[in-house]
């Protein structure tokens, strides 16, 4: 049989019942769309993860004092606010440290803030100048806290646009205006730009002072909570990571590897680790949503074993008139395979619109990938020719004596 006539043969039967068949293509339909939004999300998610990591500051390591408990050990020894980092760390590492970049001590806490008026719990942070660099924050409004700050000690303050929305109203001018932090005084001097989060990941609902301030009106120690150290290269995280950890050994005059008083986060470690996750998160959709494309391929079969019984003498005829049993197999197989690529191509279409509205909505982002519609597609050819196989050489094989008889 030539091309054209097995196409032309694929479409009547197709439309001689067009309800079996868009009921039999909705399956495909349904499970197709249902694994690109799923991969969507998926997919949206992590790419989400990452951007929310590498906004805290790119190629940048962490140093927290106290360490992770082992196994059968407490959780947590005093990890995050045990009193183990000083500033002279901070220097120690930026100055004997050929690969960094730029370090950032910093001590925070929770405090009440209050306004004129109102008043707000939320996350003050004591930070030296190059803090904006190493963690990527940058002004909306003003200034942000300068070396001379820093020496000074100065009761100078630069607030998150959340915090600031919360003290003195969305959008309000509050450079020069005053706050009090734990009673103190403070003056606003600037406004960061919004970085988004939420709750204790809110990067905007925070306030900005300088280190030494934090340190004698805040803390009353000249302890940190943490070092943020950004590398030169992305190449030297790991490297750098090691000399960091043998110069605080050395300066807190610990022997035993095995025992710091400090921990520290990779920021690269954590956006593999991160990723692992939500890729695994992807393939769970993913194969839930593929279950669909089963009973969607299950369906097909169905359809196509009962087209068989119906068009029997058809093909009994076709046989005894010189057809040939390839031609009867691959009349029955594109048949199924069309149905299943219409279905893939309505899919594709349903999931791609599926994932603009769920971006739409705000409620999580969605990305689409090349790779899962090529994926779809290539799922939608292997279930048909799949499910369509057996009905097909089932065909291909009836007697054409018998299947003339047929009745």
């Amino acid at each position: 049989m030539k091309t054209i006539d097995i196409l032309q043969e694929t479409y009547s039967a197709l439309l001689s019942n067009k309800v079996r068949t868009g009921l039999t293509m909705l399956g495909i339909v349904i499970g197709i769309s249902s694994v690109i939004a799923m991969v969507s999300i998926g997919k949206g998610a992590q790419s989400t993860i990452e951007t929310n990591i590498q906004s805290i500051g790119s190629n940048l390591i962490q140093v927290i004092p106290g360490v992770q408990g082992g196994a059968g050990s407490q959780v947590s020894q005093g990890r995050g606010t045990a009193k183990t980092l000083t500033y002279d760390d901070a220097l120690n590492i930026k100055e004997k440290i050929s690969s960094i970049k730029a370090v950032a001590p910093e001590l925070s806490g929770r405090y009440q803030i209050t306004g004129k008026g109102t008043n707000t719990n939320t996350s003050v942070v004591g930070v030296t100048a190059d803090y904006s660099d190493v963690r990527n924050i940058s002004i909306a409004e003003g200034s942000f806290i300068s070396e001379q700050h820093f020496r000074g000690m100065s009761k100078v303050a630069v607030l998150g646009p959340t915090t600031r929305d919360d003290l003195f109203g969305e959008g309000v001018y509050v450079i020069g205006q005053n706050i009090r932090i734990n009673n103190i005084q403070f003056k606003i001097i600037g406004v960061t730009t919004s970085k988004g989060g939420s709750g204790f990941l809110n990067q905007d609902d925070r306030v900005f002072i300088p280190l030494t301030s934090a340190q004698k009106f805040l803390a009353g120690d000249p302890y940190l909570s943490n070092i943020s150290v950004q590398v030169l290269d992305n190449s030297l995280m790991a490297e750098s990571q090691i000399q960091i950890t043998n110069l605080l050994l050395e300066l807190h005059n610990i022997s035993d590897k095995a025992q710091p008083d400090f921990s520290i986060l990779n920021q690269n470690d954590i956006v593999a680790t991160a990723s692992s996750i939500t890729q695994t998160f992807t393939i769970l959709l993913g194969a839930v949503a593929g279950i669909s494309l089963l009973v969607g391929g299950i369906g097909i079969m169905n359809m196509m074993l009962t087209t068989v019984t119906e068009r029997t003498r058809e093909i009994g005829l076709r046989k005894a008139i010189g057809a040939k049993r390839k031609d009867i197999n691959l009349q029955f197989l594109i048949e199924a395979v069309v149905i299943t690529l219409l279905g893939g191509i309505i899919g594709v279409l349903l999931g791609s619109i599926a994932s603009f509205f769920i971006n739409l909505s705000g409620l999580i982002q969605t990305k689409i990938s090349l790779n899962s519609i090529l994926l779809a597609f290539s799922v939608s050819a292997v279930i048909g020719v799949a499910f369509g196989y057996y009905p097909a050489r089932r065909a291909s094989n009836l007697n054409p004596i018998d299947a003339l008889r047929y009745e």
